[in-house]
């Protein structure tokens, strides 16, 4: 397996917070949701996630740099000489496991340890630190993220989440699973799952904060005589009326309509600005406006001519 450091794009130095950084950003442009039938793609994201798992870990990193254990995360065999114990400090060396002169014996160093651990002498159990959070992308449709949903998120290490999408999330906002990160040290808490939501366009609706704006394409006699027309919402058509001698542009408002209440904050709207479709050429049509002669007769451009 290639270096994690350089998987991730990063030094050796690197702080948690830059290696954080990289796997998200490389996370998000290899994600399999993101890349669909893309196998390279599927590769390159499971060979970020193993870097990632293994340098946000700090045990973890810190044996690696040491040369303890290799990419994959497997311990190294040690090579072990006479200069070991010929390099030790002075009145240490060749001392037997029991005691060692100069004062330190197994029990010393044992005491020590757990002193350092916050354990009992012997204990098997050192808290070594929480685990780390773990950050996946999640592209979700226009729909299921303003009315809620529950989606299944398959993690690069084979584990299956079921994520509720809570009504009105919005594009890039971040969803928090407790405990579904990294394991910690023994004993440590387990991190979290950080899921970044990306929602898919609506080839209808369009976002305005709690509001929705529509395009609703209307004929030349619905706007002229008025009709009642049937709008598509997020739950289904509801009927509106459009009012007669409506003028193209004319935003109609159907109240309640918009993405649904969350957090304090109010259900939005709907907006439906008229559109005119004239369809295909009509002869009777044409026929009319030729012999047609308006009673109040308008300039539509006067006022563009007045301000050019």
């Amino acid at each position: 397996m290639d270096d994690p450091y350089k998987i991730l794009g990063v030094s050796n130095t690197a702080s948690q917070d830059d290696i954080r950084l990289a796997y998200r950003n490389l996370a998000k442009k290899h994600h399999p949701d993101l890349n669909p039938g893309n196998v390279a793609s599927e590769d390159r994201f499971k060979s970020i996630a193993t870097a990632n798992e293994l340098l946000s870990d700090p045990i973890k990193r810190g044996k690696f740099d040491r040369g303890e254990i290799d990419a994959a995360g497997q311990e190294r065999a040690r090579q072990t000489s006479y200069r070991d114990f010929a390099d030790a400090d002075p009145g240490r060396r060749y001392g037997p496991s029991g005691f060692q002169p100069g004062g330190w014996s197994t029990d010393d160093l044992n005491d020590l340890f757990g002193s350092i651990f916050k354990q009992d002498p012997g204990s098997q159990n050192e808290t070594f630190g929480n685990g780390w959070d773990e950050s996946y992308v999640l592209t979700v449709s226009f729909l299921d993220a303003a009315n809620g949903a529950t989606k299944r998120l398959t993690l690069p290490d084979g584990r299956v989440l079921d994520v509720k999408i809570p009504s009105g999330t919005s594009d890039g906002q971040i969803l928090r699973l407790r405990n579904q990160g990294t394991d910690g040290g023994s004993g440590g808490a387990k991190g979290d799952a950080l899921i970044e939501i990306h929602v898919s366009p609506h080839p209808l609706f369009k976002r305005n904060g709690q509001d929705i704006n529509l395009v609703l394409p209307v004929t030349l006699s619905e706007i002229v005589l008025g009709a009642t027309v049937d709008v598509p919402t997020l739950n289904g058509s509801v009927h509106m009326r459009i009012p007669s001698n409506s003028a193209v542009g004319t935003k109609l408002r159907l109240r309640g309509r918009g993405i649904p209440a969350q957090n304090g904050k109010e259900s939005g709207d709907l907006f439906a600005v008229l559109e005119v479709v004239l369809g295909p050429p009509d002869a009777a049509l044409e026929a009319f406006l030729k012999s047609w002669k308006p009673e109040h007769p308008i300039e539509p451009r006067k006022a563009m001519e007045e301000n050019s």
